[in-house]
């Protein structure tokens, strides 16, 4: 992707998975039933979560640049005990945080959790990372009902990228050896995570042909490892619904495990 998606495809894009998630929730045999991908949460434990996170941040980018923290909504309806309540008060949820974006716009300044990343603190920013969260979270409740389905491709190539910049990016020195780590989806997009003592910096690079041919670990400018697959596995690798060895893996395996396993803020 040679640009992010546009804001307003952002906003269009958080209304699709929101649907799609209460569609997994409305096809439930029962909210008691255990999510696979989030260890200890029955599927009421994700909706809780999803909704009340919504309305949290629909808070915050009200709130303006001048929060100091995530806001906490005031007088917003307890959850609903009844399933079509329930989904009328997580329709209300995304609303919130739609009507919020749509009224600060992309630009405007907002507070989050991320500081030393490549993201900018802005509300576009949030919208983009809230529309991973929203797609993750739907992928959990799909799986939980026994209708798995991909992330749609948009929103898993600017997933991969977004992960990157967001999630990884850091003035934090990478502590062990240094070395890049290359990952490509296989529509056709490549991006480089170059760690060192300068922390790690995300940048998108040339997919070659054959990602194999990167020969990991050989020439100057060849990646210590590199990790290959569609973005939909990328993006859920990157987020831990599925496992490592879902990816070709090239290279320095254990590079990509110490990245799994790094907290930058310890």
């Amino acid at each position: 992707m040679e640009k992010t998606l546009a804001f307003t495809d952002l906003l269009r894009l958080i209304d699709e998975r929101s649907t799609a998630f209460r569609t997994a929730v409305a096809a439930a045999p029962s909210l008691d039933v255990p999510v696979p991908t989030c260890p200890e949460w029955t599927l009421l434990d994700l909706v809780r979560h999803l909704g009340e996170g919504r309305r949290s941040w629909a808070a915050t980018v009200a709130a303006g640049p001048g929060a100091t923290g995530r806001c906490v909504p005031e007088g917003s309806p307890a959850l609903p005990g009844e399933r079509e309540a329930l989904l009328d008060w997580l329709a209300a949820s995304t609303r919130e945080l739609l009507d919020a974006l749509e009224e600060a716009g992309p630009d405007r300044g907002c507070w989050t959790w991320w500081e030393t990343s490549q993201s900018p603190r802005t509300c576009g920013a949030v919208a983009r990372h809230q529309l991973q969260e929203i797609a993750v979270h739907t992928y959990d409740a799909q799986i939980t009902v026994g209708a798995r389905q991909p992330l749609p491709e948009d929103v898993a190539l600017d997933g991969v990228d977004e992960f990157l910049s967001t999630c990884c990016a850091t003035t934090t020195p990478w502590p062990h050896k240094p070395g890049p780590i290359d990952f490509h989806a296989t529509e056709g997009h490549s991006w480089r995570l170059s760690l060192d003592a300068d922390g790690a910096r995300p940048t998108r690079i040339p997919t070659p042909a054959a990602p194999s041919a990167t020969a990991a670990g050989e020439g100057p400018d060849a990646p210590a490892a590199s990790a290959s697959g569609t973005a939909h596995e990328l993006v859920l690798v990157m987020y831990g619904r599925l496992p490592l060895d879902t990816l070709r893996l090239d290279g320095d395996r254990g590079q990509i495990e110490l990245l799994q396993t790094w907290d930058p803020t310890a």
